[in-house]
Order: C-alpha cells, then sequence, then structure tokens
C-alpha cells in the first residue's frame, strides 16, 4: 500500500474531471453547483462556506446563499469532490477527484495553509484500529497541527 500516482487537475480539466464524477454518481452539474465548485477551486488555501459564496456571488452577478452554499459542499464531500478540514470548518477543492482517500491534512498554524497528503498505509490502520472497536462506516480524518516550512 502507502502512495500512489495519480493525474492532479488544474482549471478546466479540475471542473470537467468534477463534473463527470458527480454525474457518474448520478448527480447533476447545474449552474449553482458549477459557480460553487469554480470558487472553490479558486482559493489556494481552505476557504469558508462564505467566502465561497462571495465568491460565487460575484461570479455570477447575483447572492449564492451561505445555506445553499453548505448543503453543496456536503454533496461535494460525499462524492470526493471536495476535502472538509474539520479544525477549520473549511473545504478544498480535490485535485484528483476520481480517487479514493481519507483526509490526512497538515495545517499550519501561522497561515491557515493545508496541504492534503495520501498514506493509504496510515489510513488503513486507523481504519484497522476503529474497526476493532466496533465501529462501522469509517472514514478517517487526521489534521496535524503545526507550523509549515514556509512559516518555520
Amino acid at each position: 500500500m502507502g502512495k500512489h500516482d495519480h493525474l492532479e487537475h488544474h482549471g478546466d480539466s479540475l471542473a470537467n474531471a468534477a463534473r463527470a464524477n458527480l454525474e457518474r454518481s448520478g448527480e447533476k452539474w447545474t449552474d449553482t453547483r458549477a459557480a460553487i465548485f469554480d470558487a472553490l477551486a479558486g482559493f489556494s488555501r481552505p476557504a469558508s462556506a462564505y467566502d465561497i459564496a462571495e465568491l460565487a456571488s460575484t461570479a455570477r452577478g447575483k447572492r449564492v446563499a451561505p445555506n445553499s452554499v453548505y448543503r453543496i459542499l456536503d454533496l461535494f464531500v460525499a462524492n470526493n469532490l471536495a476535502m472538509r478540514v474539520e479544525s477549520a470548518n473549511a473545504y478544498l477543492a480535490n485535485s484528483h477527484p476520481g480517487c479514493e482517500h481519507d483526509c490526512i491534512f497538515l495545517v499550519c498554524d501561522n497561515c491557515g495553509e493545508a496541504t492534503h497528503i495520501d498514506d493509504d498505509a496510515l489510513s488503513q490502520q486507523v481504519r484497522k484500529v476503529a474497526k476493532s472497536q466496533g465501529f462501522e462506516s469509517i472514514r478517517p480524518v487526521i489534521e496535524v497541527r503545526g507550523i509549515c516550512q514556509k512559516c518555520n
């Protein structure tokens, strides 16, 4: 197990991969969902639903309510298009929406940058321990807080 290679998407390629992934799951890629995804993908660090709503509202020329943004972000997380940084209540676009990984983040307490890392061996170990405790439907979310290399 461990790390593996996967295609990192950016820009239009990322939006197209996200759309394909969502439609494969039987969901529609609406104009509002596209605007929310584009806004989310425009952030280089985790963004709050309010930040995403503001950017999407500006881009669309009409207000997008934060409630709608939260519902859409939940849908995106459930379909692997976005990842939620729990400790910051913020979201990042998943640059490889076709791959299923657990969320492991290195979160900088100084600049707020969150780096997503894939470590299937670590995830499998956490799943194994949780299962031994009787947990079902396990989705590990691991966040390591500290100071990133740029801020150090």
